[in-house]
């Protein structure tokens, strides 16, 4: 007989398979932490029966987790390897910021609702993630104590691309954002020389970002 855990094996399996390795991501590593990284544990358990759709799903205080595909896609998208340091925007419920960490050296994280934050926080201690920092405040700004990044997340959409992030970029560095207010876009930025390009990837739906205060 296969007990839940087994359930929810199978139902990771299958929405690696289909939904984000079917849907065109190859990078083995981003494939692998999806496939370990349970996400049912980071949505109520009354979404349980929901957590391995590819769909957004509620979480506290009115945000959302990101569907596995587009957390799949930004994930990608920074190219990180072991020795990278990865600054996140909006830490949301933490699942985002477990898969960078299965990536990546260092990953800073951080989240403007105290609450959130503060559930975060304890829901990653206690799946032993060691490799993460995350604070309380304005991601707007960025996290400047521990810049430049070899990678950014944004996991909110602000209306333009804040000029202080891409200044936290290391030379060389990749910004995974969306942009806009009513249609918003996915963009990947790269910083070359002191220069930033930015490239258009798809059409997204975040919550959106708050501006300065």
């Amino acid at each position: 007989m296969m007990s839940p855990s087994d359930d929810f094996v199978r139902a990771r399996h299958n929405m690696v398979r289909r939904q984000i390795k079917g849907r065109g991501i190859r990078d083995k590593n981003v494939l692998a932490a999806m496939e370990r990284i349970e996400r049912h544990q980071f949505v109520s358990s009354e979404l349980w029966k929901l957590a391995y759709q590819d769909r957004p799903l509620s979480i506290e205080y009115g945000q959302t987790i990101s569907q596995p595909y587009i957390v799949a896609l930004m994930t990608e998208l920074l190219e990180l390897n072991g020795e990278s340091k990865v600054l996140e925007i909006g830490t949301g419920c933490g699942y985002q910021t477990a898969v960078l960490a299965e990536l990546a050296n260092e990953v800073y994280s951080v989240e403007i609702l105290p609450e959130l934050a503060e559930i975060a926080k304890k829901r990653l201690d206690t799946l032993n993630y060691h490799n993460i920092k995350l604070k309380q405040g304005n991601g707007y700004f960025g996290w400047i104590e521990h810049a430049p990044y070899d990678g950014v997340l944004v996991a909110a959409a602000p209306e333009k691309i804040p000029f202080r992030l891409t200044q936290q970029l290391n030379d060389g560095g990749r910004m995974v954002i969306p942009v806009g207010s009513n249609t918003q876009e996915l963009l990947l930025i790269e910083k070359r020389s002191g220069k930033v390009d930015t490239k258009y990837i798809t059409g997204v739906s975040f919550v959106p970002m708050t501006g300065p205060s």
